[in-house]
């Protein structure tokens, strides 16, 4: 019961102070804990320092302790590395190569370190797509094991990997053939491997507690399917046609798991997680075609879901019934995925610009902060202390809230 409880939490958002250990935080849904946060900062405004990073990368902060775990390409892309960071003064202490590779061609907007590093205890599991998997003692970063899926990711990898007791579960959505893949965290053994019709997808899957049982969500292309994450077995899923390179992580709160259904004609599906098989036509409470991203999570807060297109329309809806409160043009482009901080929703774009909105059936813009380089990484909050990773750096930013 204790750790049904546990992964109760765990779906519907709460987060610990201290850790903020896989991408979107302790929960996965982007909810940090309730300490203060800064609400205006600068280049010259409440920062408290800055990290040049090596390489490029999209990957966002991942903290554990007293660290702070990142991946990035060097050399022309072609060594692909993993960088720990001391949280309080932004000094790198290691800097490791994990795979050499070959890296070529992705998406203009991706990177070859694109996937968030996932932490527990004194290990570090990283992911970068069809280049190789790997976990790494936290300690002198040395390499336990590594493995190289054979598929095409074709515009790079971008979802990340996730935790599940003794399993590392990764989605493998590549554009010549599309899996989901369980290693033992410890060894590296795959524990279990399921294929799945579709196409190439991006997306990082969501462990839920609901009908009783644990759930892997895992969103793909034309198709979002819950799994038994110990097994692989197919629970239920719903179809969507022609969605394909899905990338917002999926979001699970007031006994609804909402999905975003890809390119093409993105849709946003309210699905009850208590059905079996074939869901598409019993299951779906609702749905809507306006203001869906293609790239940012949406996050809950309360009753309202919260979400922005890729170019910049943020909108907050009914999470029973679908109905838009509100409807704004935030401005800039998007990328990153919202997270809540302070009782307040925090929405970077790719400009360099965090908008700072209050939840709310009222739209209330309350701040925006502006940094001279572009955000397409979502953020880091720990213990009041908010950390940007930018396209040459890594921020942290404290002060007054």
């Amino acid at each position: 019961m204790r750790r049904r409880h546990f992964l109760a939490c765990l779906a519907t958002g709460p987060a610990w102070a201290g850790d903020w250990p896989q991408f979107r935080g302790p929960g996965g849904q982007g909810h940090a804990p309730g300490e203060a946060v800064p609400l205006t900062w600068s280049e010259s405004e409440n920062i408290r320092w800055r990290t040049p990073i090596p390489g490029s990368g999209w990957s966002s902060p991942s903290i554990l302790g007293d660290r702070i775990w990142l991946t990035t390409a060097t050399d022309g892309n072609r060594s692909l590395r993993v960088l720990a960071l001391d949280r309080h003064t932004g000094k790198i202490l290691q800097d490791v190569e994990v795979v050499r590779a070959d890296p070529g061609k992705i998406h203009q907007k991706n990177s070859h370190a694109s996937p968030t590093p996932v932490l527990e205890g004194n290990r570090v599991y990283v992911h970068y797509g069809a280049h190789g998997t790997a976990a790494l003692n936290a300690a002198d970063g040395s390499v336990l094991w590594k493995k190289r899926l054979d598929y095409d990711h074709r515009h790079g990898p971008g979802n990340s990997p996730i935790l599940y007791d003794d399993l590392l579960i990764v989605n493998c959505d590549g554009y010549d053939q599309q899996f989901i893949v369980a290693f033992d965290k410890n060894t590296g053994q795959q524990v279990w491997r399921k294929t799945r019709p579709g196409y190439q997808a991006y997306c990082t899957p969501l462990v839920i507690f609901a009908n009783g049982r644990e759930q892997l969500i895992s969103p793909g292309a034309k198709r979002s399917i819950a799994y038994d994450p110990r097994t692989g077995e197919e629970l239920w899923w719903v179809l969507y046609g022609e969605g394909f390179s899905n990338v917002p992580r999926p979001v699970f709160a007031n006994g609804l798991v909402f999905i975003c259904t890809g390119f093409f004609q993105p849709s946003l599906y309210a699905v009850r997680p208590d059905g079996k098989g074939d869901v598409t036509a019993t299951h779906i409470v609702w749905q809507t075609n306006r203001g869906v991203p293609l790239t940012p999570s949406p996050i809950v807060v309360g009753d309202e879901l919260y979400m922005v297109t890729d170019q910049g329309v943020g909108s907050c809806l009914d999470t029973k019934t679908g109905k838009v409160h509100w409807r704004e043009r935030l401005g800039g482009n998007y990328s990153a995925s919202p997270v809540l901080a302070a009782g307040r929703l925090y929405f970077p774009n790719e400009e360099g610009e965090t908008k700072v909105i209050a939840p709310g059936t009222k739209f209330e813009l309350l701040a925006t902060n502006r940094l001279e380089e572009a955000i397409l990484a979502s953020m880091a909050v720990v213990d009041g202390v908010i950390y940007v990773r930018t396209s040459q750096h890594l921020y942290c930013i404290a002060g007054q809230a």
